[in-house]
């Protein structure tokens, strides 16, 4: 049986990476096969470009630079591990994916949200996750959340206005509106534990759908 791709988007500050990971935990536990990856990153290549785009000093990248690096990212990290993943049945839960693209770049950098998806369709050639879980907080929260974590890593996104931020979300809420099917939308300003198992129960629901739809 071929595997399962989920992915986890949100807003600064969303707790979403804290979530998916004790996700992935979790679903070990369980004895299932579960991959954990991020983006930008998850293997050699895409963590290098990783320290380029979000390395608090290069405040002067062009946006379209920013967008291409992501999509180069993405290229490299979904041929080397995402895809042998699925291949290999496993289910592969990856923080953040095309979506962020399309918000941060596309929709709050000025882009065009057509013009960053066409930048990406060369990238990853058709392939999108099954469903997107999509962690939901507003921005001047998920600030305060990053300022009390003093282990978070801070990196260039960290430092644009909180205007910009707001353009994300909207951008979430406009990708969202276009493949409603896909997503599923978590309050992410509920205490963590109410959060966890949200999510919980949502990945459940499509582990279980995943596993009756290819075993027909």
């Amino acid at each position: 049986m071929k595997g399962l791709f989920i992915s986890a988007e949100g807003p600064e500050g969303a707790g979403k990476t804290t979530i998916i990971q004790m996700l992935v935990e979790h679903l070990r536990q369980e004895n299932q096969k579960v991959v954990y990856t991020r983006e930008p990153g998850g293997i050699k290549i895409a963590e290098e470009i990783r320290s380029i785009i979000l390395n608090p000093e290069n405040t002067e990248m062009d946006g379209r630079t920013e967008a291409l690096l992501y999509a180069a990212a993405r290229r490299q990290h979904l041929v080397e591990k995402v895809l042998p993943a699925i291949e290999e049945g496993y289910i592969v839960l990856c923080d953040r994916f095309l979506d962020s693209s399309l918000a941060y770049q596309g929709f709050a950098r000025g882009l065009g949200v057509q013009e960053v998806l066409s930048i990406n369709q060369f990238a990853i050639d058709s392939l999108m996750p099954t469903k997107t879980i999509y962690f939901d907080i507003e921005p001047e929260e998920g600030f305060k959340r990053i300022q009390q974590n003093k282990d978070r890593e801070i990196n260039r996104l960290d430092l644009e206005e909180l205007e910009f931020h707001h353009k994300v979300r909207d951008g979430y809420q406009l990708v969202m509106a276009k493949e409603p099917e896909r997503f599923l939308k978590i309050n992410a300003a509920q205490p963590i534990e109410d959060v966890f198992s949200d999510t919980l129960r949502q990945v459940q629901s499509i582990i279980d759908e995943h596993v009756k739809s290819t075993s027909v």
